[in-house]
């Protein structure tokens, strides 16, 4: 089951994808909000035969849901007036953060990270959901015991 993240920020979203087994998460793309964006979201869906699509909650530093996720939650029913799909949030409690830092780490040059940052952050959020869901690939008949 494959599944479409995104990081939804006022300039840019950040696009993630699964695996066919929806087990791994990987940055895709980052779209610039130009107002086609949801037409490009519908299009990746198809393409990619995507059965659903996370879209990363944000939350104030403390810990609450202030006027960024409103936003969030107004283009979240702009694309599920649209989507064939069905749609489900995910915290992204630091996201951006965690994703900046890992490409720090992996001595990410700025342009590239700047690039890039919103895209690892929607994986980010993607493999948190998928990690939630509990599927874990099955060790079975590989010489490994439960």
């Amino acid at each position: 089951m494959r599944v479409l993240a995104l990081d939804v920020g006022d300039k840019r979203i950040g696009v993630a994808l699964s695996d066919p087994q929806g087990l791994l998460a990987s940055p895709m793309t980052v779209l610039e909000r130009e107002g086609s964006e949801v037409e490009a979201i519908l299009d990746l869906v198809q393409r990619h035969e995507v059965e659903e699509i996370v879209v990363g909650m944000p939350r104030s530093l403390g810990g609450g849901f202030g006027y960024q996720a409103e936003k969030v939650r107004a283009f979240i029913q702009q694309l599920s007036s649209l989507a064939p799909v069905p749609i489900a949030t995910w915290d992204e409690w630091l996201t951006t953060v965690a994703a900046e830092r890992a490409m720090l780490e992996a001595d990410a040059k700025r342009a590239k990270r700047r690039a890039l940052r919103d895209a690892v952050a929607a994986a980010l959020i993607l493999q948190g959901y998928l990690d939630s869901r509990g599927h874990r690939p099955s060790m079975e008949g590989e010489g490994h015991s439960p």
